[in-house]
């Protein structure tokens, strides 16, 4: 049988906040069980799987998606590299979109805040009588709408 942890050693280790673990147990992400007390147990593996929660947020994917990713893990063993890598090998292209837009964000600091908000006196210049404005509500420039030349 595998060693258990408490959850406040899985917090320790993981160094996510048992109000965290909580929350993913709540949403399927992760499972304890109840001793005879009624405290939760978590078996040594979840922290493999909050690794891989704190991973998948930090590359921009929702808590569906991680849960719908975790899903595809097999049940009644421990997780292998392969398994991980099988999880993780399509995000590549997630990971250069986000480098995209954190680039066009890095790019775009000392000017406008993405246009359509009309916040700026440089919008003028950019956003010309708010023509991103057509294109829907919020920063369209940022959403990845093209700047007119």
């Amino acid at each position: 049988m595998e060693t258990t942890l408490t959850i406040g050693a899985v917090a320790k280790r993981s160094g996510v906040a048992a109000s965290a673990l909580r929350f993913y147990e709540e949403r399927g992400l992760i499972r304890s069980e109840r001793n005879g007390s009624a405290h939760r147990r978590f078996v040594r593996s979840t922290l493999r799987r909050i690794a891989f929660i704190v991973f998948a947020q930090k590359v921009g994917l929702t808590l569906e998606e991680i849960g719908a990713e975790l899903a595809k893990l097999p049940d009644g063993r421990t997780p292998t590299k392969s398994d991980w890598h099988k999880l993780s090998s399509g995000w590549a292209h997630r990971i250069d979109e986000r480098i995209g837009e954190l680039q066009r964000l890095k790019e775009g600091l000392a000017d406008c805040i993405g246009c359509g908000c009309l916040s700026m006196r440089q919008c003028k210049l950019v956003n010309p009588a708010d023509k991103a404005a057509s294109k829907g509500a919020g920063p369209r420039y940022w959403l990845g709408d093209k700047q007119p030349k």
